[in-house]
């Protein structure tokens, strides 16, 4: 008797000390056990911790090839590529951990002021990389316009223009961010981001008109260079393209006596020439508009006091982000044929290199083995 009351007194005590952690503890977490995780909790974890690993990897591999590439150095448009490197390393070592420990412990994964920091450094390091990719398509936009004047238009000294400017706006929303207090944990996204407090309703307002005008200035402004920029220079390849095929079947007519197999291969080319572009654009407007828009739309509805944005949906929405910054390297650069055979050239000296070092190791103790049995062969 003694011993049931005892334990249904410390089922009681249990009972009660899980309901104050209840309290505590935001829903996700408080929903679950410890030790529980479910399958979407799981996949979450995993996509974050690769879209880390694959960005750093990634994006290390491009300023390596600029380090080894005087070329590539030589290009103005490496001055963006390295300021969007930059952000995705950046993105990748502090942001990235931040939700994963987020996501794993279902709450806050550091203090208020570390959590600060890293809300600090996700609204610059977003801002600055959406930038960088609307620089690349207006450099893009120049060189394909104006080919003969693109020397004079885009200089070193414009390009650290344009960079400059998106630090500065980046920087601006950032601070304001920060001296506003608005930077905290959000439990729907589990991460430090831009957040405001359910019991500090007074400065709704004002925060919502600072969200707005941030996606607005770096989402909508970029969305609409990206736009205008490829859509320019999509006219324009199709125009040549229109140039070189008429070319192409008059020459082919004159061709009487060509096999028609070379016909058809010079007819495969074309349309190869006509689609190359398109889809590039495609994938540059695409990307941008995939990985982005269900973020931003997200925290524009957000904004509306009947609506409650679903823990799963807002973590879906910043691993779309994370994704984006894994991928760019491969859109922007490491499928081009200078980086791919700057790679390359790295990876063959490496090997080549622990191919002499295994050598010299092998000789070494072949050359130990033999000392160790002259002795034996002179008794």
């Amino acid at each position: 008797m003694w011993q049931e009351a005892s334990v249904s007194a410390g089922g009681g005590q249990d009972r009660r000390a899980w309901r104050s952690l209840h309290s505590i503890l935001p829903t996700g977490a408080a929903d679950s056990e410890p030790g529980d995780m479910s399958i979407t909790d799981f996949l979450l974890e995993v996509s974050v911790l690769v879209s880390a690993v694959v960005s750093c990897l990634t994006n290390l591999s491009v300023l390596l090839c600029f380090t080894q590439s005087a070329e590539l150095r030589a290009h103005v448009p490496g001055i963006f590529v390295l300021n969007l490197s930059f952000s995705n390393i950046l993105l990748a070592l502090v942001n990235m951990p931040a939700t994963f420990l987020g996501v794993a412990a279902g709450a806050k994964p550091f203090g208020d002021l570390l959590c600060r920091a890293v809300s600090f450094s996700e609204t610059f390091i977003t801002s600055n990389a959406m930038l960088s990719m609307a620089a690349l398509s207006v450099d893009r936009w120049v060189a394909v316009m104006f080919p003969l004047r693109y020397s004079s238009k885009m200089r070193y000294r414009d390009a650290f223009l344009i960079v400059a400017y998106s630090w500065l706006q980046s920087l601006t929303f950032s601070l304001t961010q920060l001296m506003m207090d608005w930077g905290g944990y959000s439990h729907a996204y589990a991460s430090c981001t831009v957040h405001l407090d359910s019991d500090d309703s007074s400065q709704l307002c004002a925060f919502a008109t600072f969200t707005v005008l941030f996606h607005c200035s770096s989402f909508a402004l970029c969305l609409l260079v990206l736009c205008f920029a490829y859509l320019k220079v999509l006219r324009v390849a199709r125009s040549h393209c229109k140039r070189i095929d008429v070319i192409t079947v008059q020459a082919l007519l004159l061709l009487v006596d060509i096999h028609p197999s070379v016909k058809e291969r010079c007819l495969a080319q074309q349309k190869k020439r006509r689609q190359r572009a398109a889809k590039k654009i495609c994938i540059f407007i695409g990307s941008f508009i995939l990985c982005f828009s269900p973020y931003v739309i997200t925290r524009l509805v957000e904004l509306l006091p009947s609506v409650h944005i679903p823990r799963y949906w807002g973590i879906a929405t910043k691993c779309l982000i994370y994704a984006k910054a894994s991928s760019d390297p491969f859109v922007y650069c490491l499928l081009r044929h200078q980086y791919r055979k700057v790679l390359v050239s790295v990876i063959s000296r490496v090997v080549r290199k622990d191919r002499y070092f295994l050598s010299l190791h092998s000789t070494s103790s072949m050359c130990d083995t033999a000392d160790e049995n002259c002795p034996a062969r002179k008794t």
